[in-house]
């Protein structure tokens, strides 16, 4: 008997590859961009940041950015800054700032970069950074206040990450450890990148 080449329909196998395809690309989040990008040191230690109970510091072009992880430590330090500085934030500014990503501008300008939007705030130059000289010192106040706020809402002390470009020369990051270790603030993490070992 002669025997027939078997044929296999391969409508199904299509349409299964094009659905996976598609739920991957209309759950995807984009990544932002960083407001400030830092080439960070080399290193070939591998320790992983905490995901929560974190505030990062990142140093890089003569500027100062700060972030704050979790929600709601960042609405009552947002809160407790206002307070500090007469600044009043609405419960909707409070909430754009509690999903926003690190932040580089006094606490005076605050509202307005709340107020743009998410493409916008990440624009190069936008943001001056964080005032930190010894007139006018509102990254202590930051750090301060998002202790407090951290403590009140997870009963936990905030850990500290300094992320500094490789570049920057180092009175600028001394100076963050200073206020640092001003606050009584003796340990936290340096931001490496992983490097293979030549």
């Amino acid at each position: 008997m002669k025997k027939k080449a078997g044929s296999t329909d391969m409508t199904a196998m299509c349409d299964v590859a094009f659905l996976l395809l598609s739920f991957f690309v209309m759950t995807a989040t984009a990544k932002i961009p960083e407001a400030l990008p830092v080439d960070t040191p080399a290193s070939t230690v591998q320790s992983k940041l905490p995901e929560d109970n974190l505030a990062t510091i990142t140093v890089g072009k003569g500027k100062i950015f700060y972030d704050l992880k979790g929600r709601e430590v960042r609405k009552m330090a947002l809160d407790l800054m206002g307070q500090k500085y007469g600044v009043e934030f609405t419960p909707e500014e409070s909430q754009k700032f509690a999903l926003m990503e690190d932040i580089g501008v006094p606490i005076t300008s605050l509202k307005q970069l709340i107020g743009m939007k998410t493409a916008d705030r990440s624009k190069p130059g936008l943001q001056p950074g964080i005032p930190k000289d010894s007139l006018d010192n509102q990254l202590k106040e930051w750090v301060y206040n998002s202790r407090i706020a951290n403590i009140k809402v997870n009963n936990k002390e905030l850990q500290i990450a300094i992320k500094g470009d490789a570049k920057e020369q180092y009175p600028a990051i001394k100076s963050v450890m200073d206020i640092l270790q001003d606050q009584k603030i003796n340990s936290f993490n340096l931001v490496t990148g992983l490097r293979a070992k030549n």
